[in-house]
């Protein structure tokens, strides 16, 4: 068989030698697995990058906090459940960023360590994919309720809008019981507690809320996310509540499918 004349076979290799920078450069997109160090630690977190992914513009952020079942440090389980769930259904309902750090065992995201590294790695996200530090929003289930909120409370410059789902301010007895640790980072709930939430209210200011909780919730009961709403209604604050009747503690399979909630975080700028 006759060899190629050299012409031709120029015209072939150049193509695949100019066309491979242009696939060392893609920008993976998806979920990808990322590290943050904190304090000489190192903790694996993931973050959602949108398919159409372009540095062309900003993006905004969503900061999501997993519940007490994903804790570890494989950097994986708090994609299994919630917002990352919702995700994987059908992404393009998704044109955020979305950074999903996970709580070390037998803590809390109130914890100190743990909130700086969740804010770490927020950071590191927000920085490292072009995001938009006038849109950044914090969403959590369960634990990660609790976590939102303490976040909000105590960042409230730094959030666009939140969502805490099934979350509170208060640990409710049955689960002071199953996590004694917890019995010195959150003090029961005093006899009168209208000052505490009303405290809590003064800090969130008109940051806006969406609030989700399953009205029959026997692990996180539902009162605590009522009077949330009640003192952020009456302190004159931007807040929204959604009750599902006939629902349990998980409530974040409904909220995370919420047709209206990633168009209602989107509409909110700092």
């Amino acid at each position: 068989m006759n060899s190629p004349p050299p012409i031709v076979l120029c015209s072939l290799i150049i193509p695949l030698i100019l066309g491979s920078p242009a696939r060392a450069t893609q920008q993976e997109t998806g979920f990808l697995d990322r590290k943050v160090s904190v304090q000489a630690s190192d903790y694996r977190y993931q973050i959602f990058v949108p398919d159409n992914w372009s540095r062309k513009k900003k993006w905004p952020v969503v900061l999501f906090l997993h519940g007490s079942g994903e804790r570890g440090s494989d950097g994986l389980l708090q994609t299994d459940v919630g917002l990352p769930a919702a995700i994987r259904r059908d992404r393009t309902r998704f044109p955020v960023l979305v950074v999903m750090p996970q709580c070390s065992g037998n803590r809390w995201w109130t914890d100190p360590l743990m909130e700086e590294m969740a804010l770490a790695a927020l950071t590191a996200a927000t920085q490292e994919f072009h995001g938009d530090s006038k849109r950044i929003y914090v969403t959590g289930l369960s634990m990660g309720g609790y976590g939102t909120l303490d976040l909000a409370a105590k960042y409230p410059a730094r959030f666009a809008a939140i969502a805490p789902v099934c979350g509170g301010l208060f640990l409710p007895a049955q689960l002071r019981k199953d996590h004694p640790e917890l019995s010195g980072e959150f003090p029961e709930e005093p006899a009168n507690p209208a000052k505490a939430y009303a405290d809590f209210a003064a800090k969130i200011g008109k940051q806006p809320v969406w609030i989700f909780h399953g009205a029959d919730d026997d692990t996180v009961p539902v009162e605590g996310s009522r009077k949330i709403y009640s003192a952020l209604k009456a302190a004159g604050g931007n807040v929204r509540f959604t009750e599902y009747p006939g629902v349990g503690h998980n409530s974040w399979d409904k909220a995370y499918l919420e047709p209206e909630l990633m168009n209602w975080l989107l509409s909110k700028t700092l």
